[in-house]
């Protein structure tokens, strides 16, 4: 990318970040930027948290966060702006909170925004031993540490939203030194290079989009692991065999659709553990994976989001 490019951006909620920045991805936008000031002001400082920060490149300090897509001068932004207009009602028609909803388009310079996302992306702990360190900072590393380097991009997150959050702390839960565990939408690749480092005789992640198959497989260059696999396609047409473990950092109403697939290719007594999923939307999962033939073991929450882990029965 060179040159003058036009910026869209939505002001709304953390929660909604994921569902917002899934409008971007789904009309083929592969450049976009989160901000969430959230993340950082909401914690206590410590040694893993925003004291390491510069808090003054968010200008809105942690009033709303910010979904940005970068759009080529050439493409047909009144329309884009139109079509992500009616994706924020259709969201807001879900009951998911997507805040202030306001769109902003302004020109903006590649050399302006391409790493400035990065100067408040810092090393931070999930779980009890999982540190997750973007690739251009220094971490001094405890001996119990797993420490799962990462380069996000600006396109697929930098393991930080609660959703992910909760994918990593069931993995470090349920991840056993023979586990098999597929991620299905796997964007970066973070959940798998996590069940990878946790010991998993072997990791598998899969994404319909190419930009994140090329991410996720930059990401595991980062780390050093042999025991994880990234493929493009559909999960039960490019995955052979069977799981102990598979993981969707998802919307809800994707985990219903994939649900009878999981269950194919998991094992008896396996685990799916499925994320992106708002307290509305809880009681409509938990009745798909019962009727599917698994066992609601634990529902785990972070602000407005839920991970479920369900057995395969």
């Amino acid at each position: 990318m060179e040159g003058t490019w036009i910026s869209i951006s939505v002001k709304t909620t953390s929660e909604a970040i994921e569902p917002v920045s899934g409008i971007f991805y789904g009309i083929d936008c592969n450049n976009v930027s989160v901000e969430d000031p959230n993340d950082l002001f909401k914690t206590e400082k410590g040694p893993l948290t925003w004291d390491f920060a510069d808090k003054d490149v968010l200008e809105h300090k942690g009033e709303y966060a910010v979904v940005k897509g970068y759009f080529s001068e050439e493409d047909n932004i009144d329309s884009v702006v139109e079509f992500i207009k009616e994706k924020l009602i259709e969201l807001k028609d879900m009951g998911i909170d997507i805040g202030l909803g306001e769109i902003e388009v302004e020109e903006t310079k590649e050399e302006d925004w391409a790493n400035n996302w990065k100067q408040y992306y810092k090393p931070f702990r999930v779980g009890e031993r999982i540190v997750v360190k973007p690739i251009w900072e220094d971490y001094d590393k405890k001996p119990e540490d797993l420490v799962v380097e990462l380069d996000p991009g600006m396109a697929f997150g930098t393991g930080d939203h609660e959703t992910t959050s909760l994918c990593m702390k069931a993995l470090e839960k349920y991840v056993k030194r023979d586990s098999i565990v597929f991620d299905v939408g796997c964007g970066s690749g973070i959940l798998a290079i996590t069940a990878a480092k946790l010991g998993a005789k072997k990791a598998i992640g899969v994404d319909l989009d190419p930009v994140a198959v090329e991410s996720a497989k930059e990401n595991i260059g980062y780390n050093d692991i042999d025991n994880i696999e990234i493929l493009y396609g559909n999960l039960v047409e490019v995955i052979d065999g069977k799981a102990d473990i598979v993981v969707a950092n998802i919307l809800a109403e994707i985990v219903c659709i994939l649900t009878e697939d999981v269950r194919r290719v998991l094992k008896d007594d396996g685990y799916f553990i499925s994320s992106g999923i708002i307290h509305e939307r809880v009681p409509m999962v938990k009745e798909k994976l019962e009727s599917a033939g698994f066992e609601i073991i634990e529902i785990n929450k972070d602000g407005e989001w839920n991970a479920i882990v369900a057995k395969a029965k």
